[in-house]
């Protein structure tokens, strides 16, 4: 009984990282701009890969596996979105911008003041 209970965590847990993977995949094609593709990736890296590794974890059993599958979902929680975050701010100090961003360097005052 509690084999099948594995068996069907771990098939949900495959599922639905399968799905964030392809929902991210088709993001970092179909999404307009650099900060919304890094959106997609950030959600394949944590999201997809994550449940994968848990559906994996499920299949191991308490082994010497599933102690080293928690190593690497670790890595992976801590690394992805520093990652993330390192070429975000690179992009950013390079110039490149967000759609729809407008700067307004017409003005000396903040949005929102009158003299």
């Amino acid at each position: 009984m509690i084999d099948l209970a594995l068996d069907i965590a771990s098939w949900i847990s495959f599922a639905l990282g399968g799905f964030f993977l392809i929902v991210g995949a088709i993001g970092m094609i179909r999404l307009p701009d650099f900060w919304s593709r890094l959106h997609g990736a950030g959600v394949i890296d944590t999201a997809g890969a994550e449940l994968i590794l848990l559906g994996m974890m499920f299949q191991a059993g308490l082994t010497q596996v599933t102690i080293k599958l928690i190593l690497i979902g670790l890595f992976v929680f801590l690394t992805s979105p520093t990652g993330t975050h390192a070429v975000a701010n690179a992009a950013f100090v390079a110039g490149i911008r967000p759609l729809g961003e407008i700067k307004n360097d017409d003005t000396k005052e903040p949005k929102g003041t009158k003299s």
